[in-house]
């Protein structure tokens, strides 16, 4: 058997390299497929259980809060805009978080100290497009949609 190995009757060709291959191989390629997952970032972040600590809506797909300011956030580069956005306190957690208002003068149905539906704005955490650090949009505002106030289907409840 010794003077077969020498001759490499047993290794294989390329001198040990490679995946181990073979019978008795199941429970290192687990262990390794395993450790190496690590590596991959979106794996990483789903599991680690940080990103969910770092989200400020706690892994829920929308949260409620309270609009403390108004702000306009000017696009980043080559784009030239002001965003209309507002700070919104959750009620949840008192994290403030900065949500952009869609749709052209719909930033005139918001009054500071309304109470906001916001949800994610489509980036899976990230910042769309133009708007440096906003990662959230209003959805609602007092309970109403946002986009039945824009087009004027409902009227803003009278507090």
């Amino acid at each position: 058997v010794v003077h077969l190995m020498l001759k490499g009757v047993f290794s294989s060709p390329s001198n040990n390299m490679g995946k181990p291959r073979g019978l008795r191989t199941a429970r290192k390629l687990r262990n390794h497929r395993r450790v190496q997952r690590w590596a991959d970032l979106t794996y990483k972040k789903r599991n680690f259980g940080s990103a969910l600590k770092a989200n400020p809506l706690g892994g829920a797909s929308h949260a409620k809060g309270i609009v403390v300011e108004k702000l306009g956030i000017e696009a980043k580069q080559p784009n030239s805009a002001v965003r209309k956005c507002v700070r919104v306190q959750l009620i949840k957690n008192g994290k403030k978080v900065a949500a952009f208002v869609p749709r052209d003068g719909s930033l005139n149905y918001i009054d500071e100290n309304d109470e906001v539906l916001i949800a994610g704005f489509g980036r899976k955490g990230l910042s769309p497009g133009d708007i440096p650090g906003v990662r959230f949009k209003v959805v609602k505002v007092s309970g109403v949609s946002l986009m039945a106030l824009f087009k004027e289907i409902k009227e803003k409840p009278r507090a």
